[in-house]
């Protein structure tokens, strides 16, 4: 037998070089997981595509989402203009790119709102017992509120006073993202609070509490990142969320101007002649029913792979 079948063969061999080996990553262990869920994957490239169409888009097709031509209103997909042309010559496809951007902005920066204040109010309710009563009736009262009537009276609000300090665009942005994280939030309180609750009582925390560390050091090092994986799963959900609640407040003419395209705007400007040409409710209509779909399922397989319970199953 030779020196190398003779390693090969050798038990107390394998298991030493198992032993020298350094520790695989957990995020390894997170990406084999997350490659067995294939909607997940199949989620994955589709949301690829589209952040591809329209980031990677508009340096290809450089016509001007804004400009109007009367000469060639109303027409028919071609070479020329792909996607057609609306009602004021105004190319369809520029013009899905630059909504697409629009609705992703707003869909990641509420999300980071409503992800931030509910993991600051869940971790406070679950970690501090005299915190937990009125912050839990707070989140319940919030619960109880009818979010599209109350988003609407908000933005006929503060519309008009943010439009004249801010501008239009950036003024209505702000208002839309504000308004919709601040009232998307509850959810993800209740998932960290329900965290928490049964992380304080681990036996990692009980340690860290007995040798007299400190609440801030405990929530940082201890609770917050073992919390990470339901607050990335709300973080993946409340993107879809929030794009179909933009989406919906320009459909009902809400959002942002007319000059200042979003999905849900070119849904709205397209349906007085929904008749005559589909293809302009059809187009953002798929167009936010695929984004909304593809983060559903990478959030799908986000949970199961970053739950250690179900990983390696």
């Amino acid at each position: 037998m030779t020196d190398a079948e003779a390693t090969t063969h050798s038990p107390g061999r394998t298991a030493v070089d198992q032993a020298d080996r350094p520790p695989r990553s957990q995020w390894l262990e997170v990406w084999d997981q997350f490659k067995t869920h294939r909607g997940a994957l199949v989620g994955a490239g589709i949301f690829l595509a589209i952040l591809l169409f329209i980031f990677v888009g508009p340096w290809l097709w450089k016509i001007d989402p804004t400009y109007a031509n009367l000469l060639m209103r109303n027409k028919d997909p071609s070479m020329a203009h792909p996607f057609g042309t609306d009602d004021l010559g105004r190319d369809l496809m520029a013009r899905m790119m630059a909504g697409g951007r629009v609705s992703l902005a707003v869909g990641l920066t509420a999300m980071a709102i409503s992800v931030s204040l509910g993991t600051l109010i869940g971790i406070s309710a679950g970690f501090f017992r005299r915190l937990d009563g009125w912050l839990m009736r707070l989140t319940d009262l919030f619960l109880a509120l009818p979010l599209l009537p109350l988003l609407l009276v908000m933005v006929m609000l503060f519309r008009e006073t943010l439009s004249l300090r801010i501008g239009p665009e950036g003024g209505i942005f702000i208002l839309m993202v504000v308004s919709i994280g601040a009232t998307s939030w509850m959810q993800t309180a209740r998932i960290v609070r329900g965290e928490v609750l049964a992380l304080r009582e681990r036996e990692f925390v009980l340690a860290a509490r007995s040798i007299g560390a400190p609440s801030r050091r405990m929530i940082l090092r201890h609770i917050l990142p073992n919390t990470l994986s339901p607050i990335m799963v709300a973080a993946a959900l409340g993107i879809a969320s929030a794009i179909i609640v933009e989406s919906a407040l320009s459909f009902l003419g809400m959002g942002f101007p007319p000059d200042f395209p979003t999905w849900g705007r070119l849904l709205y400007d397209a349906v007085d002649h929904l008749q005559d040409y589909p293809n302009r409710v059809m187009l953002p209509g798929i167009a936010i029913s695929l984004t909304v779909l593809s983060v559903n399922y990478v959030g799908d397989g986000l949970r199961d792979a970053l739950d250690p319970r179900i990983r390696g199953r």
